[in-house]
């Protein structure tokens, strides 16, 4: 069961069937994230199921972080996460010493009723909202992002050798000699992939092969991570690292991930090795995998690797001459992947990732766009390189494993699309079976176009998010038909699972993910073609791994949001009254979110901050659009902003519209002399003027028909829109949202 801010809920059914809506007196006896066993008993004018809960299956355990505070005598939690919708009560010996106002854990002893709060006890307290790093402590347990590592883990941490022995060295190919570099970030501590390209040409005349070896080497996690001991159950838990600003929840401890794992310069490693020939059009034509050793010759940045492709005789191409030749390589055969790329119509978006800066105490100093250079390129296309190779390689043994797979868009999304693109008159669209390269093929074809970038994000949305599974259904995003994740076993568990079933299969033996072990493999099917009972078992247990990881990759996601959205409050607090430009990023029902220029931070715009006109959403066109005026808020239009409040608590930014921008300056098309009729209004400004202006007139008019009618005159009847409702919809969702608003706000002050 899901809570909602502002009271209500929703039940996600078991059987995948639409979610139903729980009314705010249905959810005074649940809290956010129970399991429960509702009955429907009405269907809304949509068709949306509404229901009653009838029983509780199964209450949520996790401690609920949230600020404690002393109100009339009492001491309560405000939750961190407001879907928890109630406060919780806690007794005065209950308390754990924490003072009013600091962010605890909480734990229930008494779950809510119809009739009653939920009451509980502190856990744990956590200091003060403004302790640095605050943020983070309050989202990995708002999240139940495992934190800590078990004593058993610690231990057996501990107890691994510093540096490689001999009898680590054993089947391995020696590759200690090869000038493989590992490329990274100025910040990352973990190097978990190292490159090297060389010139091949391997038969005679004509028919000879030209082209590149490329070399990833993956740093061998699975050589000291085993099935089932306490390292791999707490990897299997978190089943990814989280990365926050200054900040980084490991999957692995310290020793593994930044020592015996981490492809360290100038120190021995243990690797899974991907060995490539790539040809002068960019397709891989042959490729092995072998356990390695090797020595990385170089620890480089992106930064100084692009300084010294780009200018060869600068200092950066002259401090590191002995790779340099290595590096021009990798450019090369970057090049030629880039081709093969383009071929193969995968979509190549390029949008705008920003980076926050911290200083010393962790708040934001600045948040600057992160500069994408053919260093991160290059990177990027020999790790997709050997990813598509171990998808390939797994694939042809039929052996079972988790593939990264990518499903174009939904019928749904996929009409969403086509209606929106025909009503901005693009002469391209998508068919009903879309191909990557239709979409490419689309931000080709606009990127010169005005509205590019809102086209563009509409074809990033129609788009469904990557999930792990056995299922090879390919990779809609890369065009490629098999695609799985190899390259970051330190960080990403089923990086770890491929490693492992890899290995099983230069065995010759078959890796079984319940038992962890290996054996020798078993025929595939039985007599009538249906799998044996152990083999669907052994498949039940690889679905359940990928929706594992896929889960807690979203989980990690959101953390890493909530604390971002946390930093960009507290940032924006500073700011509050200030105008700047921005770019209208969404438009909804409720009001338009708008990025920032130069600060490229996102806040709301509310739809009753957009002047005294009645607004209708266009789902097809992503616009809201004036009644009477046909002002037009759409997708891209720029717009000058005034930060209005900043809700530190909901994570949220309110913006309100200072001038029009280009996006809503005109009317609609016929009705550019509407304006100058009523009026003379000769452009949307003045039309918007001369709109509020009537409006003004008819809010006194009613008022004094309310006040005749309370002297025995009486009252006068709503006045219809054009609709034949008594009041448009998107003004009465503006209504409700302002005492939303309110109510927000006086909560706000209460937490202080």
């Amino acid at each position: 069961m899901l809570g909602h801010r502002d009271g209500h809920g929703f039940v996600q059914r078991s059987d995948g069937e639409p979610d139903v809506y729980l009314s705010p007196q249905e959810m005074r006896a649940v809290l956010h994230r129970d399991r429960v066993r509702v009955r429907i008993i009405r269907y809304d004018r949509k068709g949306r199921p509404e229901g009653r809960v009838i029983e509780i299956l199964e209450r949520r355990k996790a401690p609920i972080i949230g600020r404690l505070l002393h109100e009339n005598g009492m001491w309560l939690v405000a939750p961190e996460d407001r879907r928890y919708g109630q406060d919780i009560l806690v007794p005065k010996n209950a308390t754990a010493s924490a003072a009013a106002g600091q962010v605890v854990a909480v734990e229930l002893t008494e779950p809510p009723s119809m009739y009653s709060q939920p009451v509980g006890r502190v856990t744990e307290v956590l200091g003060d909202i403004d302790d640095p790093g605050m943020e983070i402590e309050i989202a990995v347990r708002k999240y139940e992002v495992p934190h800590r590592f078990s004593p058993d883990t610690l231990a057996q941490a501990a107890a691994l050798p510093d540096k490689l022995r001999s009898a680590d060295l054993k089947h391995r190919i020696d590759l200690r000699d090869v000038p493989l570099v590992t490329i990274d970030g100025e910040d990352a501590r973990d190097f978990d992939d190292a490159v090297y390209c060389e010139p091949h040409k391997s038969g005679r005349g004509k028919s000879a092969f030209v082209g590149w070896r490329l070399l990833v080497a993956i740093a061998d996690v699975s050589h000291y991570v085993k099935p089932g001991e306490p390292l791999d159950t707490d990897a299997y838990e978190r089943a990814t690292s989280v990365y926050f600003p200054r900040r980084v929840i490991p999957m692995l401890p310290e020793k593994l991930s930044n020592g015996l794992c981490s492809l360290n310069p100038d120190v021995d490693r243990l690797t899974l090795v991907c060995d490539m020939l790539v040809a002068s059009d960019g397709e891989v034509q042959a490729y092995q995998f072998y356990p390695a050793v090797i020595c990385s010759h170089a620890r480089l940045t992106y930064t100084e690797v692009a300084a010294a492709l780009s200018n060869t005789r600068g200092p950066e191409a002259a401090r590191r001459q002995e790779v340099l030749p290595h590096l021009l390589h990798l450019h090369e055969v970057y090049r030629a992947l880039l081709k093969a790329r383009q071929r193969r119509g995968a979509i190549d978006f390029e949008t705008t990732e920003t980076q926050i800066v911290c200083d010393e105490n962790g708040r934001i100093e600045k948040i600057v766009p992160r500069v994408r250079t053919d260093a991160h390129r290059l990177i990027e296309e020999a790790m997709l390189a050997a990813n598509v190779c171990a998808a390939e390689f797994i694939a042809q043994a039929e052996h079972p494993s988790l593939y990264r797979v990518h499903e174009g868009p939904t019928p749904e999304k996929r009409t969403t699309l086509q209606n929106y693109l025909r009503s901005l008159g693009v002469a391209q669209s998508v068919s009903d079976e879309p191909t990557p390269g239709e979409f490419q093929a689309l931000a080709e074809a606009t990127k010169d176009r005005p509205d590019a970038a809102q086209i563009h994000m509409m074809l990033l949305r129609s788009m469904q998010q990557a999930i792990y599974t056995p299922q090879n259904s390919g990779h809609f995003g890369l065009a490629y038909a098999a695609y799985t994740h190899f390259t970051s076993p330190i960080r990403r568990y089923p990086d770890l699972l491929v490693h492992r079933v890899i290995k099983a299969i230069l065995a010759r033996k078959r890796f079984h993910l319940a038992s962890g072990e290996l054996a020798e493999p078993a025929a595939r099917v039985r007599k009538g073609g249906r799998l044996a009972k152990s083999q669907v078992q052994e498949q039940e247990h690889w679905e359940a791994a990928g929706l594992h990881c896929s889960t807690n990759e979203r989980r990690a996601d959101e953390a890493s949001r909530d604390v971002e959205a946390w930093l960009k409050c507290r940032y924006m607090r500073e700011h509050l009254g200030e105008e700047f430009s921005g770019t209208v990023s969404a438009v909804t029902g409720f009001g338009l979110f708008v990025t920032l220029d130069s600060l490229y931070v996102e806040g709301l715009v509310h739809i009753t901050e957009l002047g005294g006109e009645y607004y209708r959403f266009d789902e097809a066109r992503q616009e809201l659009r004036g009644e009477r005026t046909g002002i037009r808020y759409t997708i891209g239009a720029r717009v000058r902003v005034q930060v209005s409040r900043v809700d530190l608590d909901g994570r949220r930014i309110d913006f309100r519209m200072v001038r029009e921008g280009e996006g809503e300056r005109l009317l609609a098309r016929g009705r550019a002399g509407a304006g100058r009729r009523e009026g003379g209004a000769s452009s949307a400004s003045d039309a918007l003027a001369a709109v509020q202006a009537e409006d003004r007139g008819h809010k006194r008019a009613a008022k004094a028909a309310k006040a005749s009618a309370a002297r025995g005159g009486q009252a006068p009847k709503p006045r219809k829109a054009a609709g034949g409702e008594a009041e448009p919809a998107a003004r009465r969702s503006s209504g409700s949202a302002r005492k939303t608003a309110s109510s927000k706000s006086s909560r706000a002050r209460r937490r202080g």
